[in-house]
């Protein structure tokens, strides 16, 4: 029997299998869906950013969620710009949506990252 699985939209929170680089294992962490529902469906694939709790580390382009609730998250995290495409078979459930405060705070980010 296969796995049914939903095509996500941009912005939505979710957990899957993390990888790392530095480790040979994969974390079960929420994420960030950074692609469009559109890419994801016509690639079978999704974009997706690391969220965590950021207790070790911190990066200067980390964004602080502010509508947990929203999000589905029950702790203070934040977005790291650390990106992954997985397939969208792999996206193991979905927790919530970003609200839009925090999503214009990504955009903002995603644009300083990319354009400078």
């Amino acid at each position: 029997m296969t796995r049914r699985f939903v095509i996500f939209e941009r912005f939505d929170t979710a957990v899957v299998p993390f990888p790392f680089a530095e480790q040979a294992v994969l974390k079960r962490r929420p994420v960030v869906v950074m692609s469009s529902r559109e890419f994801n469906e016509a690639n079978g694939a999704t974009l997706v950013a690391m969220i965590t709790t950021a207790k070790v580390s911190v990066w200067p382009s980390d964004i602080a969620l502010v509508d947990l609730e929203a999000a589905g998250l029950m702790t203070p995290c934040i977005l790291r710009w650390r990106l992954t495409t997985l397939p969208n078979d792999l996206i193991l459930r979905a927790l919530g949506r970003l609200s839009a405060v925090d999503r214009m705070a990504c955009e903002r980010g995603m644009a300083e990252m990319i354009l400078g």
